[in-house]
């Protein structure tokens, strides 16, 4: 287990970054080469060309489609350039997913004394052994336990019950020492996302919590172009409040950072009572596994920078889309110059727009 206190993590702007407006998407794809070379034998350069996009579609309730949607019907653009067809669309499914939760105690102690069965349930049905899960609680600092561990029922449960134990013990001391120089929630967040950057899979955060950040030294937007860099889609669940009947959607999280943190990643927030938590993670799952995996070619004219992509379904009205963001390199001008490289057909990738991305970090 890893306590202690955090340090300020910082962005770095990768050669071809993604950049999402609310209702849009970001960008992944790779590029690799593989040279055979023997005798005389000519050589083969193969460039993987693909980009890849996880893309959230609920119903405007916020609910899994009740349908499945033809992947003729899924379009992307740059910065608002010309609408460009999908490549290829399916469903995720069962594609293996390294799963962060983030358990914010102090915030939302009413769905604590649960929370280790609710996570425990996931596997084998939702989470299988090709999964990977981390775990972590948030209270006057940030407790790791499980670190990217293939998901079992047992041992998710025994993980989840140990990050706990020190926001337990310190309610329990009612009398105890208060909490000095606190974690708080954008710099726990902050801390996980690094820790995920490299993870492989389709990199997923869960965080349950209220919603409020009470003083961090990273903003919420830093840690919004951070995750869409990174390929991380944020889910969060947040106590149902009290005076439900009358409250609305908007008011997740007291000033609706976190929502726009979530929903500008490619996932959602959901609120949740104690009784029904461990349905609310299935929900989650369910969308998580019930994303669209759209694709197409990278952009011929793409360049090191930020770039808005947009993604829309024809012939449908009121959907909620919230697509992944992700890095990727630009083209190589080394290889561009070879004369043996193939030339691609312009007309057969999506065209970049002239709008320019103007929403940056605080």
């Amino acid at each position: 287990m890893v306590r202690g206190r955090l340090v300020v993590w910082s962005i770095g702007i990768l050669l071809y970054c993604a950049g999402l407006s609310a209702w849009s998407g970001g960008v992944l794809a790779a590029q690799n080469k593989q040279t055979v070379q023997s005798g005389d034998v000519p050589t083969l350069h193969v460039y993987e060309n693909t980009i890849q996009i996880p893309v959230l579609v609920l119903e405007a309730d916020r609910e899994r489609t009740v349908k499945p949607i033809a992947a003729s019907r899924f379009w992307v653009n740059f910065n608002e350039g010309p609408w460009f067809h999908a490549s290829h669309v399916r469903l995720e499914e069962d594609d293996p997913i390294s799963l962060s939760i983030l358990l914010d105690a102090g915030s939302a102690p009413g769905l604590m004394s649960k929370i280790d069965d609710a996570i425990a349930n996931l596997a084998p049905l939702s989470l299988h052994a090709k999964d990977h899960v981390s775990i972590y609680a948030l209270d006057c600092g940030l407790t790791r336990g499980a670190n990217d561990i293939p998901a079992d029922h047992l041992q998710l449960k025994d993980e989840a019950d140990k990050v706990l134990e020190p926001w337990e013990n310190r309610r329990k001391n009612k009398h105890g020492p208060p909490c000095r120089n606190p974690v708080h929630l954008w710099d726990a967040m902050g801390f996980i996302s690094q820790q995920m950057h490299e993870l492989r899979g389709r990199r997923v955060m869960l965080v349950v919590t209220d919603g409020n950040d009470e003083g961090s030294v990273n903003t919420w937007n830093g840690l919004r172009l951070y995750d869409q860099q990174s390929g991380i889609a944020v889910f969060g669940v947040i106590p149902l409040p009290k005076n439900y009947g009358s409250s609305s959607y908007l008011e997740l999280g007291r000033d609706g950072a976190f929502q726009s943190l979530c929903e500008l990643s490619g996932g959602i927030v959901v609120m949740s009572m104690e009784t029904r938590l461990e349905q609310t993670l299935d929900r989650f799952m369910t969308m998580v596994r019930g994303r669209y995996i759209v694709e197409f070619p990278r952009p011929d004219n793409s360049s090191a920078g930020e770039y808005v992509m947009s993604v829309k379904i024809d012939k449908s009205s009121g959907l909620f889309i919230r697509a992944a963001g992700i890095s990727v390199p630009v083209p190589d001008a080394a290889v561009l110059a070879d004369p043996t490289t193939v030339p691609g057909n312009p007309s057969l990738t999506p065209e970049i727009g002239k709008r320019r991305v103007i929403t940056k970090p605080d």
